[in-house]
């Protein structure tokens, strides 16, 4: 395998699709022949510490020196010196992409640019901005995809590229792995989930997640069950938003607000749950590109709900491993869930489809043999 260097600007501890999708690509590499670069957080020493690849932390950015992203390069510079790699992988192609470019042309490594959906959307949103996603997407050893969706809106906003290549991004395996029973016993007594129907949410808090949508639901659903208890996991600019409607419909004795998990732990909170729901939607900015968390509820065994667009399509097989919804809908989505609570039997057969189906299709191994390493 060739020595690799992956830039990225999302990475765990930092919650996330993208954040989790570059640690375990990161983990199906030859830890000797991994770089990783990814900013300074909270939490990244510890994290970092029983990773067994090198792993560099540096702020990426200047404050007052534009472009900010000439900061990126410079150290990027300095590594690649240091680690002499043969291929660069960039996550983020807009600013990333410019300092994989630059050290094409000047030093002759290639690379290899990975599209997570919105990137797509910042990427092409005026005319010059599409003009570098060109260029830098052409030069490209590869351009990977998270899904057919993203890869269709690519090859819809860009000309003539003929190197895209699709990779599913994949559960961790821990996740098919049984959490302890003490400790699911535990957790349910700390949050008080003993005799409860518990659903679960895992993502960002941020537009085009459903948050507004579920909660406004959530009255006519507890009629029908009225002992829902909801798992709110993630963070994000619309926290205040999203609690004051929690306040707004007198839900606070039903929501778990839980704040950011640490990635390893997530498998408990999916073992303690009976439904996963995240009622994804098209918003102003962007379209889902792809849903990893639906994977991993499957790994768990869990049914889901997802609300209908762009990849989840592809992750979610509707009526097999879940429902999907269409958000605006409202008797659609309250029978969606109200039927996978009241149906035990259906949900464990679409919670054991899903799980199948993550095992067999959706196998970190098998999507990196697409990429010729």
């Amino acid at each position: 395998m060739k020595k690799i260097f992956i830039i990225t600007l999302e990475y765990p501890p930092q919650i996330g699709g993208i954040a989790s999708y570059v640690y375990n690509f990161a983990r199906h590499l030859e830890p000797e022949q991994t770089v990783v670069y990814a900013p300074k957080m909270k939490g990244d020493k510890e994290f970092d510490a029983v990773n067994p690849w090198k792993t560099y932390r540096l702020r990426p950015y200047w404050a007052f020196i534009w472009p900010h992203w000439l900061r990126l390069l410079w150290q990027v510079r300095k590594i690649v010196k240091l680690e002499k790699p043969e291929l660069i992988m960039v996550h983020h192609a807009l600013p990333s992409g410019y300092v994989a470019y630059y050290l094409k042309k000047t030093r002759k490594i290639p690379y290899q640019i990975f599209l997570h959906g919105t990137d797509v959307e910042a990427g092409t949103k005026t005319k010059s901005k599409t003009k570098k996603l060109n260029k830098i997407c052409r030069e490209a050893q590869k351009v990977v995809v998270n899904s057919e969706f993203t890869k269709s809106k690519l090859l819809a906003r860009l000309e003539n590229l003929t190197n895209v290549e699709v990779f599913y991004p994949c559960p961790a395996e821990f996740f098919f792995q049984s959490a302890p029973a003490e400790a699911i016993k535990k957790l349910k007594s700390q949050l008080a989930l003993e005799g409860k129907k518990v659903i679960l949410t895992v993502a960002r808090l941020v537009e085009g997640k459903g948050y507004p949508h579920l909660i406004r639901l959530l009255p006519e659903i507890l009629n029908k069950i009225p002992n829902i208890v909801w798992l709110v996991i993630g963070d994000g600019p619309k926290k205040k938003a999203i609690m004051d409607l929690v306040q707004k419909y007198s839900l606070q004795n039903i929501v778990r607000y839980l704040g950011e998990v640490p990635y390893q732990n997530l498998p408990l909170y999916y073992q303690s749950a009976d439904l996963f729901v995240l009622l994804t939607h098209k918003d102003e900015q962007s379209e889902e590109g792809w849903g990893t968390v639906f994977l991993e509820a499957g790994a768990s065994g869990l049914p889901v709900v997802a609300g209908r667009v762009g990849g989840v399509e592809e992750v979610v097989a509707n009526l097999q491993t879940g429902l999907l919804v269409d958000i605006y809908q409202d008797a659609g989505v309250i029978s969606a869930v109200v039927e996978l609570l009241h149906n035990e039997e259906y949900a464990k057969k679409m919670g054991a489809a899903g799980r199948e189906r993550a095992q067999k299709e959706f196998n970190w191994d098998n999507q990196i043999r697409k990429l010729d390493l």
